[in-house]
């Protein structure tokens, strides 16, 4: 199934981004209060300008279809904060993650970097305390820096077009389940190897 896709890139300019979303339904207006309020970055829609990416969390649920639901977003008189791999991004996820207020909720997107997908296994260890920033932030890199960007307000919604959706099937899901766990694999060997260099 696809719904009115079309060509979204005639939609494309230059103050204008391709986003996706993956979930169990068509979302044509995201509600940006759905959600954790500890996820990454604050209180949001989540979306990611890797398509890819974005298929490679597609889930399987009985009785239910998986969506990719595309959009386009138009930055223009938008306040964006664009986040790098470094300390502050660290610092700022650390901080929603535990629970604290959003200091940069002033923005309506913020976007930046997922440093691999199996960060959500290790984050724990990363954050324990027992490891020094630095070492922490050597693992978060291990890998290519997935996107994600999130959508904070309701004037970054209205700027947000939906442009379709189409149905991720399980044979699909399937094989990007199996490149997921490669890479799991391979995170781990890496983190071990920087663990283990990092010991006195």
């Amino acid at each position: 199934m696809r719904k009115g896709l079309g060509n979204i890139d005639e939609h494309v300019g230059s103050d204008m981004i391709r986003l996706y979303h993956i979930g169990f339904q068509i979302i044509e207006k995201p509600d940006i209060d759905v959600g954790r309020r500890n996820a990454d970055f604050g209180q949001g829609f989540y979306l990611s300008s890797d398509e890819e990416f974005s298929r490679r969390w597609a889930r399987d649920r009985k009785d239910s279809k998986t969506y990719l639901n595309t959009y386009v977003l138009n930055l223009e008189g938008l306040r964006v904060k664009v986040f790098e791999r470094s300390t502050e991004w660290f610092d700022y996820i650390s901080s929603n993650r535990a629970g604290r207020p959003d200091v940069l909720d002033s923005y309506d997107v913020i976007t930046g970097p997922i440093a691999n997908d199996t960060i959500y296994d290790t984050w724990g260890i990363v954050t324990s305390g027992l490891l020094e920033k630095e070492t922490a932030l050597r693992i978060l890199e291990i890998g290519p820096a997935y996107n994600q960007t999130v959508i904070k307000t309701l004037k970054a919604v209205k700027a947000l077009e939906f442009c379709g959706a189409s149905v991720i099937g399980n044979e699909e899901i399937d094989s990007y389940r199996n490149a997921v766990e490669i890479e799991e694999k391979n995170f781990q060997e890496q983190m071990a190897k920087i663990l283990e260099s990092s010991d006195p």
